[in-house]
């Protein structure tokens, strides 16, 4: 039986496998397990063993710390609606890093743009929705 934490380390390894573009068969190979494993590690079914963890994180190119990040009490406290605070999810979801790959297969100009443009979008965003809740 697993527990939060565990769910938390297969999220953390979700995410960045996802950020790094591989598949679960891919980094299975890397670490030489099967991909269901993988699969079992993402969703807390299975806990990681340290020696695991510590494979992963190379293969991963992260520290293994990196898969703890956001346990403590400090940092899971209410983020309110600070527009500068990221949902602790929000790097693991596929809209997420569709965006960020399409951002990055960009030239510089259009990046700069389209930047431009979601910052505009989002203060429009922010008074629209400033005027529904002053009526």
């Amino acid at each position: 039986m697993t527990g939060d934490i565990d769910l938390h380390v297969g999220k953390r390894l979700r995410r960045r496998r996802r950020l790094l573009g591989l598949t679960q068969q891919n980094l299975a190979g890397e670490v030489g397990i099967r991909f269901q494993q993988i699969q079992k590690y993402e969703c807390g079914a299975n806990r990681v063993s340290a020696a695991r963890l510590f494979e992963l994180s190379e293969a991963l190119r992260v520290p293994v710390q990196y898969f703890y990040e956001g346990l403590s009490e400090f940092q899971q406290a209410d983020l309110g609606d600070d527009p500068e605070v990221l949902a602790p999810d929000v790097l693991s979801k596929k809209e997420t890093m569709d965006l960020v790959r399409a951002y990055y297969s960009m030239g510089e100009a259009p990046r700069k743009h389209f930047l431009d443009l979601a910052k505009s979008l989002s203060k429009k965003a922010a008074k629209n929705a400033l005027l529904t809740t002053a009526v």
